[in-house]
């Protein structure tokens, strides 16, 4: 093929999430070099997510993709609590992404709640012969609701050709559930390792002063989305407990709904223990993630379920912080030989977060040395060859 490989990727919509943020930095890399050209359609354009209203206008992972010259529709909807099923396409979405699915050479779908759409086209007749990789980012699929028949029928019918899974446990909780696929990649997520860095002394502090917090203060920070799977009532629980024993630590929460304007957080909060003396900065969804990383001391990651390959673990490493976290998907695997796997009860983080701190400066180095595996580079290149790996049966057969 002497012209570029045209991709082609079904997002649900463009809200905060981690494999959105990983998905749009693999797209925004390939689209670069010419070799493979890329474009995006979002099934909504904004989203009711825990307790706001988020517009893809507005959304980092949107405008990143715009100046790196991809193009990206929107179909006028917002992404509820549900995905969207098949029969609620209109004749018309069909018909655009029928001419989308047509133009491409390739198409990905982030997750498997935008594979209604396949689904959709396929039962109208409208699906075009084109290789079809669903990118999966879970370890427990059965929480995907609909989405996972979607996806076991699609692949079972041949629409859906391969599965690209960001974690070896992802890879097998699907295969278990009863996704069969032509093909099954593993490519391990990575990060921009130029963003996420340590910060200098200078730094560290100025960005302390703007939040309150003394230079010497331990600093626990939770990066996660208000939601049942990121459990925060049971970080919230540790931090009552762990505040009572190092009552000079303060906690930093950030992430959608992670705010006071969210009564459910604020009832989480009353009803896990945390008072108002307690040193807690609820900072809501956040655009500044690598400062906030930076002055972490631990990067805390208390999921309960569907987490694969949390990039909030590396992102932290990266910067300097020590992750502790319940052992959840890969994330044994990823924070091999500088952090701590815990429980998942209070009494074993506190005792995690403690060790962590006591032993902060060798697990810290030991982080910054891990940086170099953990770059997005290699990501993107693996990336790169799966896709180009999806067109080589049509090629042969031709």
């Amino acid at each position: 093929m002497t012209r570029p490989i045209r991709v082609l990727s079904l997002y649900e919509g463009f809200f905060a999430g981690g494999a959105r943020i990983l998905h749009s930095d693999v797209v925004a890399g390939l689209s670069q070099g010419g070799a493979q050209q890329h474009r995006v359609l979002s099934l909504t354009s904004a989203a009711r997510r825990d307790a706001s209203m988020q517009f893809a206008r507005d959304d980092t992972r949107f405008r990143r993709l715009q100046q790196a010259g991809v193009v990206i529709d929107t179909f006028d909807r917002i992404a509820g609590d549900r995905p969207l099923a098949p029969e609620e396409f209109t004749a018309t979405e069909l018909a655009r992404a029928a001419a989308l699915f047509t133009e491409a050479d390739v198409v990905l779908s982030l997750k498997e709640q935008p594979l209604s759409l396949v689904v959709a086209l396929e039962r109208a007749g409208l699906l075009p012969g084109r290789p079809i990789a669903a990118c999966l980012h879970r370890s427990d699929p059965t929480h995907s609701g609909p989405a996972l028949e979607w996806l076991t029928d699609a692949a079972g019918s041949g629409a859906v050709t391969a599965t690209i899974s960001c974690a070896e446990s992802t890879s097998l909780a699907y295969a278990n559930a009863g996704v069969v696929a032509r093909e099954a990649r593993v490519i391990d997520n990575g990060i921009d390792t130029r963003r996420f860095r340590p910060g200098t002394r200078v730094q560290r502090r100025r960005i302390r002063a703007g939040l309150g917090i003394p230079d010497s203060a331990p600093v626990v920070l939770l990066a996660a989305r208000f939601d049942a799977m990121k459990d925060p009532g049971l970080f919230l629980r540790a931090v009552a407990t762990h505040a009572r024993r190092a009552p000079g630590a303060h906690y930093v929460m950030c992430g959608s709904g992670m705010t006071a304007d969210n009564p459910a957080f604020r009832a989480l909060r009353a009803e896990s223990g945390v008072g108002e003396s307690v040193n807690l900065h609820a900072l809501g969804l956040r655009e500044d993630m690598p400062e906030l990383y930076r002055i972490a001391d631990i990067v805390a990651l208390t999921s309960a379920f569907g987490e694969a390959s949390p990039l909030c673990l590396v992102e932290g490493a990266a910067s300097g912080a020590v992750p502790v976290t319940t052992d959840v998907g890969d994330a044994a695997r990823m924070i091999d030989g500088f952090g701590l796997v815990t429980a998942r009860d209070e009494s074993s983080i506190v005792a995690a977060w403690t060790h962590a701190l006591a032993h902060r400066p060798a697990l810290r180095a030991a982080a910054v040395a891990a940086r170099g595996r953990l770059d997005r580079r290699r990501m993107i290149d693996d990336y790169r060859g799966a896709i180009a790996g999806l067109l080589l049966p049509d090629l042969v057969a031709a």
